[in-house]
């Protein structure tokens, strides 16, 4: 699972009101197919008891220091995983919609046995059904249940043993719509489980969907399960709908019947055991790009007017399959390898088996992900990992979630790493680090947090971000053979079943034979993380160059003293570098070194693996030659960083030098800096906004050159106006363009306007409202259904400028109620609801600056009726500042 949205929401608010690919490659070959596991009587996968040490019988004890947050003369809260009362072997589920009342017609037949003891009753989680019977398989005669619209206890009529199979057919209506209250988090907004979209196909820029969510446990607002991450069972799926959609759902498409009423009736068949809450069902009109790996059915799923774009949207999947069932030593295990993208989707994306969602955010023309190809990639590769960690082998409950979310977020290190370089993987874990770290202010919480308040609060910077920050520094303690031999061995041991972070460290020690107690205590089982001082000193007498570390990090649950193992790289003056290991065990500890000289820079933390905020007492002179000697991107990211925010008459030289770095990261980061366009530097400047290949560099390189307002520079943005340039890249040279030659920037925008992307549409707005005339009205009006998202916030903002630019009153007041309009429909989104209210509170500012009273308090009366009737706590909290 990987959310992106709320959060981006949030954060774009907040700074609004602060401010008043290549197709990947087929592969040919037949898969290494692994032997099927065995299944014991529990159906978990078996072992041969000869090989099973016994230590994976009974797992090393773990302590964990108590939190200050709970009474201490009780208990500390502590989440526990699922209690077996049955186990659910297979899952078959027969389903229809009803898109008129957004319900589901099922029939489900579940196949259990008690999970050990004996029982003559089974409760099962089925949310907010009518339930119309409740039978074994085959049979008339109902069963006696309880009912509470949250569980399902059904009598057996005798007890049956754990060696006895049954088998319990429910007849039922699902009501998604129908509850009082709903419920949802930050990382996934809504738990309804079952989604209609567009059911009525009112809105026509929007397509009918039906689709489903089941992380946490939502999938039992559509079928009755035991919704427990650490059950699982084998699953069938017969979907009718009419016949004009296509359905997805987990496994392969064994059959496709239709039927004389215009529906058709779609079979899936998952033959090999997943959890619950990874089941899904998607059905709408989706264009299906086929692709194939190792024998296996690779399939796209996308809007049909985005069906030439497919492969580009769901980048390098074929080569990403191979990589990572190469890195692993372990072929992905399932039957196929299907990806769709929905609307209206309540997260980033969810890796159900064999049949991943993204939401709509994925969903771009080739050009348009000329501007954000990595994001594309990085969730991906995120989902798929997921294949392997989370959904062959998962957490076995929501406290362990990382075992889960800290190996699909590492995935994305890795593809990075072997697609693009150590540069860009290097950069990709720096902002990794630093969400950890905003979210962990004061000192979070364990990664394995068994005390959480919520499970859905466990889909935090925790469980993703640091879960892959630590499982880098644990790559860099074994080193890399060790590892990946290590998580082979814990894919292979736990195969189809449910782990504990215990597991992982238990692989680990089998393969590297040391103990690892104290890495897994410390970083899966403590909380926060070392905040370092660090000084350098050097002894000319003795020869000897010294550095102190100290340890600053407080909280009542984070440790004092963090186990550090330390590479530390002595510099001499030419360059020559040693590299010496060492572990930190104090609060603050000095280590000493023989150098023949005073070195010319001592880089501690040299693989900059560790997860730490540090403060390093470098001088000026240290940082330019670690700038220009050391190997990372971490390196040569920090040396700018520290010559920047302390500029000395090194700084300029430096970040002229870094303007033609190896990395393209580094050389926006140079661009960025303030006082980069010298006069000397503007050469190599004006280079970069032709011919870098990277676009965000373009831009970054495009804007210096404009702020000078030099028109020589002109045939360099008219370069860059070509159909084959990124959005970002146009959008900035239309840009300067307008700065310096306005003229030409209004010719240059009527070749823009009926581009078939709304990327445009910020620069095309903000030119008009600075230039308002009443023949680009048409525009405003054509681009107003549209403005959603991001774009939202210029769109509206400069709509009112240019009504305000045009001067008709008439325009201004037919525009207010077009924004109120807006605003009060909760349809809308959070965006465009906010930036319509923005609006509004911006012309009423313009009219207090005029001393217009009536059109003031015309205007307080519509942002008062917004704010009474907004439901949406975080909207209101916003409107409130306005």
């Amino acid at each position: 699972m990987r959310s992106l949205l709320y959060t981006v929401l949030v954060a774009v608010l907040t700074l609004i009101i602060s401010c008043t690919p290549k197709n990947a490659p087929k592969i040919s070959g037949n898969p290494s197919k692994a032997p099927e596991p065995a299944w014991d009587t529990l159906n978990k996968p078996g072992m041969n008891e000869e090989e099973e040490p016994l230590e994976y019988n009974v797992l090393d004890d773990i302590v964990v220091e108590p939190q200050s947050s709970y009474n201490q003369d009780s208990l500390r809260p502590y989440n526990a995983s699922h209690t077996f009362e049955v186990d659910l072997i297979h899952t078959k589920v027969d389903i229809s919609f009803d898109w008129t009342k957004k319900r589901a017609n099922g029939k489900a037949t579940l196949t259990m046995r008690p999970w050990f003891y004996a029982t003559d009753k089974v409760t099962l989680d089925a949310k907010n059904f009518d339930i119309q019977s409740v039978t074994f398989e085959g049979k008339t005669d109902e069963l006696k249940r309880e009912y509470n619209n949250e569980q399902l206890t059904i009598q057996l009529g005798r007890a049956y043993t754990r060696n006895e199979e049954f088998k319990i057919t429910i007849a039922y209506t699902a009501k998604p719509d129908e509850r009082e209250t709903y419920g949802g988090s930050a990382a996934i907004t809504s738990d309804k489980g079952l989604y209609f979209i567009n059911p009525d196909g009112a809105d026509k820029e929007k397509p009918m969907q039906i689709w489903t969510q089941g992380e946490t446990e939502s999938n039992s607002f559509w079928m009755p399960t035991v919704d427990k991450p650490n059950e699982r069972c084998t699953q069938e799926m017969y979907i009718t709908v009419a016949d004009k959609y296509k359905t997805l759902s987990n496994g392969v498409l064994v059959s496709s019947k239709k039927n004389a009423d215009g529906t058709r009736t779609d079979y899936w068949k998952m033959d090999k055991p997943h959890a619950p809450y990874l089941f899904m069902m998607a059905v709408g009109d989706f264009a299906v790009v086929k692709d194939k790996w190792r024998g296996i059915d690779v399939d796209y799923y996308v809007e049909p007017k985005f069906e030439a774009h497919a492969r580009d949207i769901y980048p390098y999947t074929t080569e990403m399959l191979e990589f990572f069932s190469n890195k692993l030593g372990y072929a992905y295990p399932w039957q196929k390898f299907s990806q769709i993208i929905v609307r209206d989707y309540v997260s980033g994306a969810m890796e159900n088996t064999t049949a991943v969602i993204f939401g709509d955010f994925m969903q771009k023309t080739k050009r348009e992900l000329l501007d954000d190809h990595m994001t594309n990639e990085k969730v991906v590769a995120h989902e798929m990992f997921h294949h392997w960690f989370g959904d062959l082998v998962t957490t076995e409950s929501w406290a362990n979630l990382t075992m889960n979310e800290g190996f699909a977020n590492y995935s994305e290190y890795l593809w990075i790493e072997h697609k693009h370089g150590r540069d860009a993987a290097d950069e990709h874990l720096m902002v990794e680090q630093q969400g950890y770290y905003y979210s962990a202010g004061d000192g979070g919480h364990p990664l394995i947090h068994f005390g959480y308040n919520n499970r859905e609060d466990m889909f935090d910077a925790h469980s993703y971000n640091k879960g892959g920050c630590v499982l880098h520094m644990l790559r860099q303690l074994v080193g890399d053979e060790a590892f990946f031999a290590a998580l082979n061995r814990y894919l292979k041991r736990n195969e189809y079943t449910d782990v504990e972070a215990h597991e992982l460290r238990l692989a680990f020690e089998d393969v590297t034979g040391q103990d690892l107690n104290w890495f897994f205590n410390q970083w899966y089982f403590g909380s926060g993380h070392p905040q370092m001082d660090i000084d350098y000193g050097w002894d000319e007498t003795t020869k000897k160059a010294t550095v102190t570390v100290t340890q600053a990090q407080e909280g009542a649950d984070v440790a004092r003293v963090f186990e550090l193992p330390l590479s530390i790289d002595i510099y001499e003056a030419a360059g020559k570098v040693r590299r010496e290991n060492v572990r930190m065990t104090q609060r603050q500890q000095t280590f000493t070194f023989d150098c023949a000289s005073k070195p010319a820079l001592i880089n501690f933390d040299a693989t900059k693996t560790l997860l730490c905020q540090k403060n390093d007492h470098h001088t000026a002179e240290e940082w330019a030659f670690m700038y220009r000697n050391a190997p990372l991107f971490r390196d040569r990211y920090e040396a700018l960083e520290a010559l920047q925010a302390e500029p000395t008459d090194l700084t300029n030289a430096v970040f002229t030098e870094a303007l033609s770095d190896k990395y393209f990261g580094i050389r926006q980061q140079a661009l960025m800096a303030e006082g980069v366009g010298s006069p000397a530097a503007l050469p190599t400047i004006a280079k970069l906004a032709e011919t870098d290949a990277e676009p965000g560099v373009r831009v970054a390189a495009i804007n210096i050159l404009s702020s000078t307002g030099d028109k020589q520079y002109l045939p360099v943005f008219q370069k860059n106006m070509g159909s084959d340039q990124a959005y970002s890249v146009v959008s900035a040279a239309l840009s300067a363009m307008q700065k310096i030659d306005p003229a030409a920037a209004r010719e240059a925008s009527k070749t823009l306007q009926n581009d078939e992307s709304d990327a445009f549409t910020p620069v095309l707005t903000e030119l008009y409202a600075e230039q308002p005339s009443r023949e680009n009205l048409a525009f405003f009006e054509q681009k107003l259904p549209k403005a959603d998202g991001f774009n939202a916030f210029p769109f509206f903002d400069n709509y009112q400028k240019f009504l305000l630019g045009l001067g008709d009153q008439a325009l201004i007041d037919n525009g207010v109620a077009t924004f109120k309009s807006i605003s009060l429909n909760p349809q809308n989104s959070e965006w465009r609801r906010f930036g319509a209210t923005k609006a509004i509170a911006d012309l009423r500012n313009h009219y207090r600056e005029k001393g217009n009273a009536a059109k003031i308090a015309e205007l307080e009366a519509i942002l008062t009726e917004i704010k009474a009737k907004e439901t949406d706590p975080t909207l209101k909290l916003y409107y409130d500042m306005f």
